[in-house]
């Protein structure tokens, strides 16, 4: 007898499927139409290292205390909450595990062997809630028959990266199923990133290892990035995950790379159209050999830059250098390495606001 997912995967593959996709693309609902997050990569960033530098060494204006340019970053970060009500929940096996815009959910209703949407029974049949159908029992079968909806929808969920996120209702519980990254903020899921801040130190003074993201890449190219960052998928612990991003973005070598220390983490909700971000980003710093140079493997980073840590503060309140997220954790380094300390105006409310998102 066939199994399930056999005869799932079948149904998937036939030409009945193919021509609702067909029908899908007529559709009046669209994302390019409705929001900016399907349109091309971006341009590379208009900037240079010489502008980040001359940025970094313009001191003398006393703003070092003045904390509106980390907030703004923050506010970068947690756009759209108040969007949040054009979202229904995502449930597997009655547990939330993300929200998908209601005019999102027209896109699935073909794709009814797949997911339930369930409206209310007071007879006003407003939209309640997105569930899967009640035959997907594995996480391999919700795997699969949501990995082939991803695919079918085509230009809707662009830039697929072929890297597998796990669904959870928060971390360390069980995976209900893995999705593909690029779609993770159409379904609402909560991602996960390890973010490691590599510093040195000299002659009393600290300082930051900052990369120059490639223009060749998807998401901001030519912007100012961490160290060593990266998506945390499917299988794979912080740690050895963090291990790997350092040989391959860094060159940093496991025998060093088995220093990074957990610091914590810092969390945002961003909503823009259709896609809802809940992003948790887990904190490593590493102190590195004074004589240690990074050497990127993977050519996701077009060069590298040595700054003293208030120079790096300074570009982060001045500008918009950095890849928004980047900006977060570099901020919560300022604040537990005594850069950002009491004494400043609305240091407790931007401690808070590293967190805004669900942190669980």
């Amino acid at each position: 007898m066939a199994t399930i997912a056999a005869a799932a995967a079948a149904r998937w593959s036939s030409p009945a499927h193919l021509q609702l996709l067909t029908r899908r693309r007529r559709l009046p609902f669209s994302a390019s139409s409705f929001s900016s997050s399907a349109a091309p990569p971006a341009a590379a960033a208009a900037f240079g290292w010489a502008d980040a530098l001359r940025v970094a060494g313009d001191g003398g204006r006393g703003d070092e205390a003045d904390l509106s340019g980390y907030f703004r970053k923050v506010d970068t970060c947690n756009r759209g909450i108040d969007k949040k009500g054009e979202f229904v929940e995502f449930l597997v096996e009655d547990q939330v595990v993300g929200y998908i815009h209601r005019r999102f959910t027209e896109h699935l209703r073909d794709f009814h062997d797949v997911f339930t949407i369930v409206s209310g029974d007071n007879g006003s049949n407003t939209l309640e809630h997105v569930t899967l159908h009640s035959t997907l029992r594995t996480p391999e079968d919700r795997t699969h028959a949501i990995g082939y909806v991803v695919k079918s929808l085509g230009e809707m969920i662009p830039g697929i990266r072929n890297e597998l996120y796990p669904v959870t209702s928060s971390y360390g519980m069980p995976v209900y199923f893995s999705l593909e990254r690029a779609a993770a903020p159409y379904f609402g899921i909560k991602a996960y990133g390890v973010h490691m801040n590599g510093h040195v130190e000299k002659d009393g003074q600290k300082f930051l290892w900052i990369a120059k993201r490639s223009d060749m890449k998807q998401t901001y190219p030519g912007m100012l990035d961490h160290l060593v960052a990266g998506g945390l998928p499917y299988g794979i612990s912080c740690k050895e995950n963090i291990i790997k991003e350092c040989e391959e973005e860094a060159g940093i070598p496991r025998s060093i790379s088995t220093n990074a220390t957990s610091v914590g983490a810092i969390s945002y909700m961003d909503i823009e159209g259709f896609r809802y971000k809940r992003d948790v980003l887990f904190c490593y710093d590493l102190k590195l050999p004074a004589d240690f140079v990074p050497n990127n493997e993977d050519g996701e980073v077009d060069s590298f830059r040595l700054i003293p840590v208030p120079h790096a503060a300074t570009i982060i309140r001045r500008t918009e250098f950095f890849k928004p997220n980047c900006n977060l954790v570099i901020i919560d380094f300022l604040f537990r390495h005594g850069y950002i300390n009491p004494d400043s105006r609305g240091y407790l409310n931007l401690l808070q606001s590293l967190r805004s998102g669900d942190c669980s």
